[in-house]
């Protein structure tokens, strides 16, 4: 498995796009790579840039998959499109829906893989948390994704492929001869928080996340969109530059000593270096504030000193912090921390003057809440001991 001490991994890990002999899917291309592809396949210069705009609306404001429909193009050019290209997003496996309406779906990509996408109903938004790579380089000792070992990161067209599927399952493309930005929205955000750390695989959300905020397209705007990370923090500051979303960390402890077990990526780069690194971001990106996530573990990072040391740690940074109660899964070697002990770690948040929400676990009973995902092509199970032994605990 790969360890906080690894170099970085980005697209090394991650399949071609293009099959030796195949054609080539245009999901996940960007502007510049489709107009590329069309040019290679035949599309004259002069028509490169308007037949780039076309089909990238047929894409990804309207949804279409066949070539056949897009109706303001000639016959011949969609028969060439047809001839050199594809149109392909991740196969739905399977789709369980919650007691509180949160979905969750398994899906298939490239080599047989799977990968797990939720889709969280609100009353004012619809977020879907989507995955960055099948399983993950990390190994935070709280979470269920961090049992599986990596076996790659995902390209652009799973990444947004994943957005596109539950577009697809929501019935949200809009209808033929409607603007989309008249539709509602069911799927209003989206979460890099489901498998894999997505700045180990920076170059391809990078990619996928443009294509979800054109203004042509999906048009989500870039504070409708997070990203978080355990605290890859070389990736942090190209994050803002060349995507400029939200950011949120995966904390969960105020000592290093802690922060070791719980999230390993910090025998790398400390609490001290994370939280430079933090500091710099708002001001790169003209942000919101920074969302500090801390699950809550009985007995291991829920004192009264914990929350003031946390206080203390991020003081000069704009922040909130998003109590999240522990989510337990098989074999899972802690506990979550009790109401009464959430609700006092969170008030003294609350009382130095920062925004301390305790998210409410959705999905549980389909094991899509926070820190419960897993690919079902994983089928081998640690016992409890194996899973606390590896966290030194």
């Amino acid at each position: 498995m790969t360890d906080a001490t690894a170099p970085i991994t980005q697209d090394v890990l991650t399949l071609p796009r293009k099959l030796p002999d195949g054609p080539i899917n245009l999901i996940g291309l960007t502007r510049d790579g489709l107009r590329d592809a069309l040019l290679a396949a035949g599309t004259p210069e002069k028509q490169a840039k308007m037949r780039t705009g076309q089909v990238w609306q047929w894409l990804y404001q309207k949804g279409v998959r066949d070539f056949g429909d897009m109706t303001n193009l000639s016959k011949d050019y969609r028969a060439l499109l047809a001839d050199h290209f594809t149109i392909e997003i991740p196969q739905v496996v399977s789709k369980q829906v919650s007691s509180d309406g949160t979905r969750k779906y398994l899906v298939r990509i490239a080599g047989g893989h799977e990968v797990e996408t939720v889709y969280i109903p609100e009353e004012d938004r619809g977020t879907l948390c989507i995955s960055s790579q099948v399983g993950c380089t990390l190994t935070c000792s709280f979470c269920h994704t961090g049992t599986q070992k990596l076996v790659r990161n995902l390209t652009p067209a799973e990444i947004i492929g994943q957005v596109m599927m539950a577009r697809d399952d929501l019935g949200e493309w809009p209808e033929p001869g409607r603007n989309p930005k008249n539709e509602t929205r069911l799927l209003s955000n989206i979460v890099l928080m489901g498998m894999g750390e997505p700045l180990y695989n920076f170059e391809n959300v990078r990619d996928a996340m443009k294509i979800a905020m054109d203004p042509e397209g999906i048009s989500l705007s870039r504070r409708r969109i997070t990203l978080s990370t355990s605290g890859v923090v070389p990736e942090i500051a190209r994050t803002a530059t060349e995507i400029g979303c939200l950011l949120a960390v995966s904390f969960h402890a105020t000592e290093d000593a802690t922060r070791d077990k719980l999230v390993p990526i910090n025998k790398r780069w400390n609490i001290a270096e994370l939280l430079d690194a933090l500091k710099a971001y708002p001001k790169a990106s003209n942000s919101e504030r920074i969302t500090f996530e801390y699950v809550m573990l009985k007995d291991v990072n829920d004192s009264d000193a914990d929350a003031h040391r946390l206080v203390e740690l991020i003081k000069d940074i704009p922040a909130k912090v998003n109590l999240i109660p522990f989510n337990p899964w098989p074999g899972a070697p802690y506990e979550r921390s009790s109401n009464n002990r959430i609700r006092a770690f969170a008030n003294i948040i609350y009382q130095a003057g920062y925004a301390s929400p305790i998210r409410t676990p959705r999905g549980e009973d389909i094991m899509a809440a926070c820190g419960q995902l897993k690919s079902a092509t994983e089928r081998a199970r640690k016992s409890r001991a194996q899973i606390a032994a590896e966290a030194g605990i």
